[in-house]
């Protein structure tokens, strides 16, 4: 399997060196880096090279890398039914770059693509209908962002008096935020052998 893994990868470097920054065969799925600005082109390509045939779209994601200059990787992942090969694409960008959109090569990238913007913040030029699709209108921040608070930002609840949804800010008083992890039983009234609190009790 490696051995058409490394033949795919050196037939897209040749043929497409203008695409290719770099490539490499990891976890038995070929990996190629792509400039954004040859992306479209690039994936047309492995979608109609009769040598690809990457019909398939299978996943668009991203990955969050903070402390890096080009802090995210948009990841693309395509099948060829055809040929019976994986391969990965990436695209390494800055959190203030946007990325071309592939929905004019593969229609399904549509939702993938409003995914990635919504949990990143990733935008997509050329998008049909670039909106959130997992989060509320009013969302703030993006959920997958490595800096993105775990109780985030506001508190969503059904208010019964006001007969309503009500968007609060998070407030966790700080009895919640201590935890002395000696028991897994907090506030159980028996003591567990091999309890270290029963003497504390």
């Amino acid at each position: 399997m490696s051995e058409a893994l490394t033949e795919l990868g050196t037939h897209l470097e040749l043929k497409r060196a203008d695409c290719v920054l770099s490539w490499d065969i990891a976890f038995g799925e070929l990996n190629v880096d792509v400039a954004p600005s040859n992306l479209v082109e690039f994936v047309d390509f492995l979608k109609s090279n009769q040598s690809c045939r990457f019909s398939t779209l299978v996943d668009i994601t991203a990955v969050d890398y903070p402390d890096r200059a080009k802090r995210f990787d948009v990841v693309y992942h395509f099948l060829s039914m055809y040929q019976n090969q994986r391969i990965r694409l990436r695209v390494s960008i800055r959190e203030e770059d946007m990325v071309p959109s592939i929905v004019g090569v593969h229609p399904s990238a549509n939702w993938f693509e409003r995914e990635v913007f919504d949990m990143f913040g990733i935008l997509f030029t050329g998008h049909p209908d670039l909106r959130r699709i997992l989060t509320d209108y009013g969302f703030r921040g993006y959920p997958l962002r490595k800096d993105f608070p775990t109780t985030g930002y506001t508190e969503v609840r059904f208010d019964e008096a006001e007969k309503r949804v009500v968007y609060e800010p998070v407030s966790l008083v700080q009895e919640y935020r201590q935890f002395d992890f000696m028991s897994p039983w907090e506030g159980a009234n028996y003591i567990l052998p091999g309890d270290e609190k029963k003497e504390a009790k």
